[in-house]
Parts: C-alpha cells; sequence; structure tokens
C-alpha cells in the first residue's frame, strides 16, 4: 500500500492540530473515531507518549485519507526516524532544529519547528519548513502574531501551547494559518469517562470556533 502524503487540502479543512500526550493506546482507540466524527482532520501523537510509534501506526492503518497523522515532540534526526517509520505524514517540532528540517524537508515531509522570536520564525522557515509551530502561543498572545506578521507577512503561523477555546478566534483573526490544541482539547476526565455524547459535544464546541473564523 501506497503511503499517504500529507494533504493540505485535509489540513485547511479544520485547520487544527489536535496534541495527544500521554494517552493511553486504548484512549486513543476510543476518541480518535469521535474525534473525526466531529469534523477533525489533523492530530499529532507526541514521541514522549507512551507507544507513541504503535499509536500512529494505529491510526494511520484505521484512519489513513480520513485524516492527517503527525509525530510531535520531535527533537533529534532519531526522533525523525522513527517518526518517519511509524508513517507520520507530518513532522512537529518545539525546537529549530536545523539537519531535522533540512532532512524532513527533503523526504517531502511537511515538518512545523517550533519558534517564538521573528528572527527564530524567519530562519525556521528559510530552512524550508512550511509553517512554523509558535510556541508557547499564549505567553505572547494573539497580538503577537499580528505583529509579526506585519513585516513576514508571507510565514504561515502556527499558534501551540495555551490555546483554549477562549482564544482560538482571537488567534486565527490575527493570521494564523491554523492552532495547535493539546490537553485543553484531549480533556483526560472526560476520555476516560467513556462518555460518547460529552466527549462529542466537547469537540464541537472547539468546531465551532473554528468555524467562527
Amino acid at each position: 500500500m501506497e503511503k499517504q502524503k500529507f494533504s493540505w487540502d485535509l489540513f485547511n479543512a479544520m485547520p487544527l492540530i489536535g496534541i495527544i500526550r500521554n494517552l493511553s493506546i486504548e484512549d486513543i482507540q476510543y476518541v480518535m473515531p469521535l474525534f473525526i466524527e466531529a469534523g477533525f482532520t489533523n492530530v499529532e501523537v507526541t514521541l514522549n507518549t507512551k507507544n507513541a510509534s504503535e499509536a500512529i501506526e494505529y491510526i494511520i492503518k484505521e484512519y489513513a485519507g480520513k485524516i492527517n497523522i503527525g509525530a510531535g515532540t520531535v527533537c533529534t534526526i532519531g526522533d525523525l526516524n522513527n517518526a518517519i517509520q511509524a508513517g507520520a505524514q507530518f513532522i512537529v517540532s518545539p525546537i529549530i532544529k536545523k539537519e531535522v528540517i533540512v532532512k524532513s524537508t527533503a523526504m517531502g515531509i511537511p515538518i512545523f519547528p517550533g519558534a517564538l522570536t521573528p528572527t527564530e520564525i524567519y530562519d525556521a522557515w528559510e530552512m524550508g519548513a512550511p509553517m512554523i509551530k509558535v510556541y508557547p502561543a499564549s505567553t505572547m498572545g494573539p497580538d503577537y502574531i499580528t505583529n509579526v506578521l506585519s513585516p513576514l507577512n508571507s510565514i504561515k503561523l502556527l499558534p501551540t501551547g495555551g490555546v483554549n477555546l477562549n482564544n482560538i478566534q482571537a488567534f486565527m483573526k490575527a493570521g494564523a494559518m491554523g492552532v495547535g490544541v493539546g490537553s485543553e482539547l484531549f480533556n483526560k476526565s472526560l476520555i476516560q469517562s467513556r462518555d460518547q455524547n460529552k466527549l462529542l459535544a466537547h469537540f464541537s464546541l472547539f468546531k465551532n470556533e473554528m468555524n467562527k473564523h
């Protein structure tokens, strides 16, 4: 079977990356069909999650073509190799590591490295990253995105870190290409309660905020 590639069409259909960190395989198996049913099209599993490679492989096997599946917290070439071996369609990193960005880009796998200052953001863009994860975004706020994009308006920004229901719209209106949302979206107590209706309603709140933009 040919490996599914990252789809910008899927990304743009709902430009929110749900970040799975420290969920069990059982929790991931439970949550993914509901996540997709709610209308989301991008998910990232952080490599510091137990059995991350197994989780990525499972999501790809079950949902390839319906959702972009990425690996997060990729900091080294070793991490990148593990992510690619698991089948990750995109890569996310909290940092700028030139060799990781260059190798991922050369392989045709989009990478969204973490940066904060205008210089870091521009450097990561120049290395070939198609979108830059602005992290930690809530520390700076939506106005910061507007200010950075004023001179660097050709760069696509993905605010991540502290993004929630109260500020998603503000980040999108500030000019963000999308957002990354972790524990606020994948609420552990809701997932562990196994109440499908409550979880779907929770996901719908995020979807509705994104659709308002």
